[in-house]
């Protein structure tokens, strides 16, 4: 009895967040434009291409453009749930609704979850959609049907979380557009970082250093330490696309990206609750 009172009006929370951002037409406009988008690629998924006079077949095309596809959608709606987050607080606090909210019997922690809760599962649903479009055309024009499409991008909302978070803790202390942009500059640097590190590490990288006579540094520094726990966005990604392409297990790394972006929203959240257990409702 005491949980379902506790859930109560966090449900009710996340259902008017859903109703709030759904209504917004700056969300609208942005769902139709990525929808067509999106379905506007159908004309890449031919099946006869041909590389080095080889035609390759349906289930490769569709493989390798999917996963492409699949970055670029899971980037995107995390740039549109950062849009979507950083506002949330300062419109409740403008239209009253902060305070009208809080005034009755509902703890801080209930409202701040009932927004991360409604957040999410609009962001979800939205990166949902959009991968579901593109597994309908490889379905569809191609015959090839990938439900590993489907889980991969259910993998990928624990980044929504962790950008739905940071961007809310961020919006507290200082200017919505700057959270934004903070946010938006963890994954760009995220993402950076870890496409270096995977061109360091190729098979070309280690013979151009072995014929200049170097060898490749093992030595712990500084930078390899902060590589190391900065969240792994891009790792999350790679590790739901490898569903995509059924690749192999590669042991306690593969799943180490997981593990660090869980542990970030973790920490974040606990920060967030206590930041805005603090914060002055006007």
């Amino acid at each position: 009895m005491e949980t379902s009172k506790a859930l109560l009006p966090i449900a009710r929370i996340t259902k008017y967040t859903l109703i709030d951002d759904v209504r917004q037409r700056s969300f609208v406009v942005m769902f139709v434009i990525c929808a067509i988008c999106v379905f506007l690629i159908r004309g890449c998924y031919q099946g006869n291409y041909i590389v080095n006079g080889q035609s390759l077949d349906a289930r490769t095309v569709v493989g390798a453009l999917s996963k492409v596809t699949f970055h670029i959608i899971g980037a995107g709606v995390m740039v549109i749930a950062a849009l979507l987050s950083m506002r949330i607080f300062r419109r409740d606090r403008n239209e009253g609704m902060q305070s009208c909210i809080l005034s009755k019997p509902i703890a801080r922690w209930q409202y701040v979850m009932g927004k991360i809760i409604g957040l999410w599962v609009l962001s979800v649903t939205f990166m949902f959609i959009l991968h579901g479009i593109v597994f309908l055309i490889t379905s569809i024009n191609l015959k090839v049907f990938m439900p590993e499409y489907i889980i991969a991008s259910l993998l990928c909302s624990i980044n929504l979380l962790f950008v739905i978070i940071a961007t809310l803790l961020l919006s507290l202390t200082m200017p919505d557009i700057v959270a934004f942009l903070c946010v938006l500059g963890v994954g760009t640097v995220g993402f950076v970082a870890d496409g270096i590190a995977a061109a360091s590490q190729s098979q070309i990288a280690l013979a151009i250093v072995q014929q200049s006579g170097g060898h490749p540094q093992s030595d712990v520094t500084w930078w390899k330490v902060v590589y190391f726990l900065w969240p792994k966005l891009l790792g999350v990604q790679q590790v739901a696309s490898s569903l995509i392409g059924r690749e192999s297990f590669r042991g306690f790394g593969h799943f180490y990206p997981l593990i660090n972006v869980l542990l970030y929203c973790l920490i974040l959240g606990a920060v967030l609750f206590k930041r805005f257990k603090n914060e002055d409702i006007v």
